[in-house]
């Protein structure tokens, strides 16, 4: 089944385009349909800025952290890396019908105001059926492409739609090429009064190609075994409960704890997954040198342990609040296997601890994507439609339709309309009155392909729709999206002082004036500081993350061979403000 839906895609080919992908059924495999099912005919290639680095390289390499929409950022990998991916583990949206929130608060709280904490939208997980599978369809392809031929993918999800993956896993990786299906078992959650209390989470588990794939026998203790007929020379007793155990070889039920509230490695980020189970996958399906994908990125889990084992690792994600979570994260492990502050596993292997962070598609206009519509419909002044499924609202008589933000409107995003569309609304209008148009569409995006009003026009045929493209970009650049942050440096004697920083955005949600502010330094995540910026890449030396409770400083020496100094302030909301100064 594999080889009869693979892509057959080109090594020389330099734009990514693809053959299509059919889902002609095949006798005995069962495959799944959805409404708006689609083939995934082809994959633009999409440019990268680099913005930052940290760290240097080792032996020619740096990780690197994508801030995009994923399936932009693998279009974007094919290029170099098809083939070439050892181990792709993913945790992406489970369709739990949440809104993941982050608590946001000043540090130390001693400005005098009612409004010191809020909780900020991170990132939403409520789909259609159809627009879930489909999104998934589609990345799930590109990882294929990924993979080397000795690599393998572990699937993250839960019971909202672990069947529905496993056939989509079926069809895409082939059925001969399933390894497990795991079950994380956690003592988190309560119970329910109608059904038994939901305590595990499923891990599909697929290999490239049928035994190439890496697989290296993992243990773990056992306090069970003597029930079985092990001999007593085989147990040993664990000091912190004085019980026996033995070691075997791991099963495909992994008893674990998740992240706890009081753990050293909770980074208050929703739905973090805890370093043992990535250790665990990491050991197993890879070895040192390799290299691990995760486009699902989140808390920077794969990361941190990725780092710590000593593998190479390339990370995307769509949500600013990942990347400068992740950021700050793996700069702290980086520091500890630097300094050798506590134990890291396997220190005899090359750790990779340089990184570089890059955007996709100049995807930096809207800082939370989440709130992206909203700002929009209000910008623009549209008549915003809350129960509408297709449509996001409607302006001058028109239907208006918000394209994915932050990136290049495409002929395959136009393919949720086209699905979606009353045709039979429009049949009964073309009937009445068949010279007219049967709808009026103004399609509000962030560049868009060339070509991509005459391809709606032309997928809908025999009806006649009057569709008109807006740019926010180039027509209407003037508007202002979001309100800008400010800052004050100066030089004083030897020293880089910070005298104020104002982010608007974080202020007026906590409802702050800036003469309410008496210490902006509560306002503040992080500082970097690139002595000497070569106007393009922040590379900073400066790197003042404080633990919860402390304060940035806010003063730093200059050396004295700095030159043009370049500023990163990042707020409590993830946002951050850039700024030069000449030393």
């Amino acid at each position: 089944m594999s080889e009869q839906n693979s892509l057959n895609l080109e090594e020389n080919q330099t734009l990514e385009s693809v053959n299509e992908y059919k889902f002609e059924p095949i006798k005995g495999y069962p495959m799944l349909n959805w409404r708006g099912k689609r083939p995934f005919t082809a994959t633009q290639f999409f440019p990268a800025q680099k913005k930052e680095e940290y760290g240097e390289d080792i032996n020619g390499w740096l990780n690197k952290i994508f801030w995009g929409d994923n399936l932009q950022v693998m279009s974007h990998l094919l290029k170099e890396y098809r083939g070439k991916v050892d181990l792709i583990y993913i945790d992406p949206p489970f369709d739990s019908k949440a809104d993941y929130k982050k608590t946001i608060k000043l540090k130390n709280q001693m400005i005098s105001n009612d409004t010191t904490s809020f909780e900020e939208k991170q990132y939403t997980d409520l789909w259609s059926n159809d627009e879930y599978l489909q999104f998934m369809y589609e990345r799930l392809i590109l990882m294929k492409e990924l993979l080397s031929i000795k690599g393998s993918i572990y699937l993250h999800c839960d019971w909202h739609k672990s069947h529905y993956l496993r056939n989509i896993m079926d069809e895409i990786f082939g059925v001969d090429n399933f390894k497990n299906e795991i079950v994380w078992l956690y003592k988190t959650g309560g119970a329910s009064k109608e059904s038994w209390a939901k305590k595990h989470d499923t891990i599909l588990f697929y290999a490239k190609e049928d035994g190439k794939h890496v697989f290296n026998l993992q243990k773990e203790r056992s306090y069970m075994m003597h029930k079985y007929g092990f001999s007593k020379s085989e147990f040993q007793v664990d000091p912190a409960n004085g019980l026996q155990y033995t070691m075997v070889y791991c099963r495909d039920v992994w008893d674990m704890p998740s992240v706890g509230s009081a753990t050293s490695e909770r980074v208050d980020y929703p739905t973090q997954k805890p370093e043992i189970l990535l250790e665990r996958v990491l050991k197993a399906s890879s070895n040192p040198n390799d290299l691990v994908f995760d486009c699902f990125m989140g808390s920077g889990t794969t990361q941190a342990v990725s780092m710590k084992l000593g593998r190479r690792f390339i990370v995307a994600d769509i949500n600013l609040g990942a990347v400068q979570t992740t950021t700050k994260r793996l700069i702290k492990v980086a520091e500890e296997i630097k300094h050798n502050k506590k134990l890291i596993k396997d220190e005899e292997v090359t750790k990779y601890t340089g990184f570089e962070v890059y955007n996709v598609n100049n995807y930096d206009i809207f800082r939370n994507p989440v709130e992206a519509k909203d700002i929009l419909i209000e910008a623009l002044e549209i008549q915003k439609l809350e129960a509408n499924s297709i449509y996001d609202g409607e302006k001058d008589e028109r239907m208006v339709k918000i394209m994915p933000v932050n990136r290049i409107a495409t002929k395959a995003d136009l393919n949720e309309l086209i699905n979606g569309f009353n045709y039979k609304a429009w049949e009964r209008k073309q009937e009445e009155a068949p010279n007219k148009t049967v709808e009026k569409l103004l399609l509000i995006c962030m560049g868009h392909e060339p070509d991509l009003k005459a391809a709606l026009e032309l997928a809908v045929k025999p009806y006649k729709i009057d569709v008109e493209v807006v740019d926010i970009l180039r027509d209407k650049s003037q508007l202002e999206f979001k309100r800008d942050s400010s800052a004050k440096l100066v030089i004083e004697k030897d020293e880089l002082v910070i005298e104020s920083f104002y982010p608007m955005n974080l202020l007026q949600k906590l409802s702050l004036q800036k003469e309410q502010v008496d210490d902006w330094r509560e306002l503040v995540e992080s500082i970097m500081v690139d002595w000497n910026y070569d106007g393009a890449i922040l590379q900073p030396t400066i790197i003042d993350i404080p633990e919860k409770n402390e304060l940035v400083k806010g003063c730093y020496k200059i050396p004295e061979e700095a030159g043009t100094i370049r500023v990163k302030i990042t707020d409590l909301l993830s946002e951050s403000w850039e700024g030069n100064i000449d030393g």
